[in-house]
């Protein structure tokens, strides 16, 4: 079996990843939203949306003009 983050063969004790650091990545990974369960509850689709739209009306973060240097 091979660790899905790394593919690297697994090891017994992290199964079905490679190593503690692979199960952390796939961790964080859920952790930031970059992986997520579908659902179809009408709640969660109208809390999507108005987080979209909320995003949306927010002032951009950066300054202009700056170049980003010191």
């Amino acid at each position: 079996m091979a660790c899905p983050i790394c593919d690297a063969e697994t090891e017994k004790a992290y199964r079905p990843f490679c190593s503690r650091r692979c199960a952390d990545i796939d961790l964080a990974r859920w952790f930031n939203g970059r992986y997520a369960v579908p659902s179809r509850d009408p709640e969660d689709i109208e809390a999507a949306i108005d987080a979209v739209e909320a995003a949306g009306k927010e002032p951009p973060n950066h300054t202009e003009g700056s170049s980003g240097r010191p």
